[in-house]
């Protein structure tokens, strides 16, 4: 199902995860030694990467996963490899030094993903991403407190940071949601929602007469209601000298509050009190966040140049808090970040860098800031930046390995829409092409920041496509319709100027077409083989395509579908609420005319492109309609099904699988090639099935 890009990415608690912790003997890297010839690319090169923070590069605005000590000295982060072998994730607790070279230090190892949750639609919703994890300094410098989460539970843990035995603290009885150090250093400060307990039983109390179905019920992701979003938190302290928990007084709960990063609206205060801040300019929800500042003197400035006008990522005082540095998005579609100094009431910002790279999660170091920065070709690592210069020097480098990797020449593409949105996607292709060679090409959605590496949701491998003969078009997705409808107020009505006519599919298709043509113009891409791909949002700009143009030979899709008889039944009371404030037509409507336009199901009849699903246990559901007209069409369709998963797939060995599948798919229908291993003969034996009723039914 479509959904807005905020609903996916913003990991609120953290969810049941039955993986067990892997083996961490390489989650920190040996030193990279040179090679004389770097070696192609694997699928485990991708899925093993070594992550600090959520992976996606497009999640500019997740909560930071640095931490810097008190004297400034150094960092600590929670690095994360996945390990697809044992189907877990290695996670451990690394400390790096920024005052001079120095080995890492691993002070914790263990634990299991924590899977993030979003409050959509009245309930708590798994989507699948990992939650953020922040390691936090005591005051004095010695301690390192974090989450860790160990057989389901999610504990606050502690650790020396000179290294010793790291140790849970406190109680293990519900989950811990947040946490905080004491002004003092004397306290730990817990946040958890003890009434999770109190409603889960309430749930299982009614099991016993029949649940109501209702609007806690999502029948794709099962029977059992889901938790209500908003339960009440509950803050405690933790005293570390007697181990007492009492609730937290004000001034406690202050210092929780001041560590938590999920509020929208930027701000920042300096040491001496000055405060910065951000407005929305307008009343609608995606409106361009505008900076104020006191001006030292006699109340708040608004910056009104051209730098502040929207694209605010993070504001920073500087020590004397006379200064106002803040990074932005700036230029064609938002592809250029820019950091910039301001004093406020004494003239313009003055800018200090502009990269086309990816800077994530920068927190102050002394008079630098310390950032995660990846491009298209690099993966993230640690640098430090200097705001007086804009010089970055790197820190930490957590993946050296790719140093001996090959891989493809990237190029970047612009263009407009139909409707004059700005767009951009980055054009890879093998490192051995040669010019004019016209190769297949896939299409990977719907965001191409930082380093590319299998799109949003991280199923369609860029850089291995283009190890194997495969031109891939990674797409950054145009900006929303609606942003630009008047009277735009609320969500539901940001959504339904988007639905209305479908024109936010429309626009997005006119800028897909438009950078495939591009590419197609080059002289490098064969256009009667081309690809596409996507997850949420893409999936919908893919499923939209294969209904309303006629250029693509093959598909792949992640989540699936809206169908007349699906979309008002099986994905819930409450999804079917919101469709209908969309604009959408009852269930017990003739739906046939709104829906046609977007349902595979209702355009089976002249769809005959080969579609490849891989869907979440909890969404496969809302794919059956298509799947089954497609199959009663006798169309070419496969799908598969992937347990314990949720919109965004966290599992490694799934991802790997999915990975080759993708890999497998659009090399059988794009370049007649097969893969010898007789582990996959009978998934040749029905792709070739297929294969010969599609021919038969275009001979003439």
């Amino acid at each position: 199902m479509p959904c807005r890009i905020a609903f996916v990415l913003l990991p609120l608690a953290a969810a049941a995860s039955p993986a067990v912790a892997a083996p961490c003997s390489d989650l920190l890297p040996s030193v990279a030694k040179p090679v004389a010839k770097p070696r192609p690319i694997t699928a485990d090169d991708l899925l093993r990467l070594r992550d600090i923070g959520q992976p996606d590069g497009s999640m500019v605005r997740q909560p930071t996963p640095l931490s810097v000590s008190p004297d400034g000295k150094q960092a600590a982060f929670i690095l994360t490899r996945a390990d697809p072998a044992t189907n877990s994730y290695c996670r451990g607790v690394v400390v790096v030094r920024l005052d001079g070279p120095a080995e890492p230090k691993l002070l914790d190892t263990g634990g299991e993903l924590i899977v993030a949750q979003t409050a959509g639609r009245g309930s708590m919703i798994p989507v699948g991403i990992a939650a953020p994890v922040v390691p936090r300094w005591s005051p004095d410098g010695r301690w390192i407190a974090y989450l860790r989460r160990d057989r389901a539970r999610t504990r606050l843990w502690r650790v020396a940071a000179a290294g010793g035995t790291a140790a849970p603290v406190g109680p293990d009885a519900v989950d811990i949601d947040a946490f905080a150090w004491s002004a003092d250093g004397r306290r730990l400060l817990i946040a958890r929602r003890p009434a999770v307990r109190a409603v889960e039983a309430g749930v299982d109390a009614e099991a016993l007469g029949g649940w109501l179905y209702d609007a806690r019920i999502l029948p794709n992701m099962g029977a059992r209601p889901l938790l209500p979003a908003g339960l009440a938190v509950e803050t405690d302290a933790i005293d570390l000298q007697d181990g007492t928990i009492r609730p937290a007084d004000a001034w406690d709960r202050d210092q929780l509050d001041a560590g938590r990063a999920d509020d929208p609206l930027l701000a920042a205060q300096a040491t001496g009190g000055r405060r910065a801040w951000t407005k929305r300019e307008g009343e609608a929800p995606m409106s361009p966040l505008r900076l104020f500042a006191d001006n030292g003197r006699d109340g708040p400035v608004a910056c009104t140049a051209a730098a502040c006008d929207g694209g605010l990522l993070g504001l920073w005082w500087d020590a004397s808090g006379e200064e106002l540095r803040f990074l932005r998005r700036e230029g064609w579609a938002k592809e250029t970040m820019a950091f910039y100094r301001w004093r406020p009431g004494k003239g313009m910002p003055r800018p200090i860098l502009r990269t086309g790279d990816v800077l994530i999660g920068c927190v102050p170091a002394g008079a630098d800031l310390l950032c995660l920065r990846e491009n298209a070709l690099t993966p993230r690592h640690l640098v430090r930046i200097d705001l007086a210069t804009g010089q970055s020097r790197l820190v930490y480098d957590p993946n050296p390995e790719f140093a001996g990797i090959t891989l493809g020449t990237v190029e970047r593409l612009r263009w407009r829409n139909d409707r004059g949105l700005e767009a951009w996607g980055d054009l890879v292709l093998p490192a051995n092409h040669r010019p004019g060679e016209q190769l297949p090409l896939i299409v990977v959605q719907y965001h191409s920041d930082g380093f590319l590496r299998g799109g949003t949701g991280d199923e369609y491998p860029i850089q291995l496509f283009a190890a194997h003969g495969f031109a891939v078009l990674s797409v950054e997705r145009a900006a929303f319709v609606a942003e630009s409808v008047a009277g735009v107020k609320t969500w539901d009505d940001f959504n339904a100027a988007n639905m209305k006519d479908w024109a936010e599919r429309r626009s997005l298709l006119s800028s897909l077409l438009t950078g495939v043509g591009m590419a197609i113009a080059r002289g490098d891409v064969d256009p009667k083989r081309i690809g596409i791909t996507g997850l949420s949002d893409g999936a919908s700009t893919a499923r939209f395509a294969l209904i309303n143009s006629r250029i693509f030979a093959a598909a792949a899709i992640s989540s699936c579908c809206m169908d007349p008889k699906t979309v008002m039944t099986q994905a819930g009371i409450a999804f079917a609420d919101m469709q209908r404030r969309m604009g959408a037509p009852p269930a017990t409507g003739d739906a046939s005319t709104y829906w046609r336009p977007y349902s595979l199901a209702l355009n089976a009849d002249h769809i005959d492109t080969p579609l490849l699903m891989q869907l979440a246990d909890e969404e496969y559901l809302l794919g059956l309609e298509t799947f089954t007209a497609l199959r009663e069409k006798d169309k070419p369709v496969e799908m598969h099904i992937f347990p314990g998963e949720h919109h965004m797939k966290w599992q490694p060995a799934h991802r790997r699988a999915i990975y080759e599948r993708n890999l497998d798919w659009f090399a059988f229908w794009l370049q007649w090639h097969e893969d010898p291993d007789p582990a996959k003969a009978a998934q040749y034996r029905r792709w070739e099935a297929m294969r010969a009723k599609r021919v038969a039914r275009a001979a003439p």
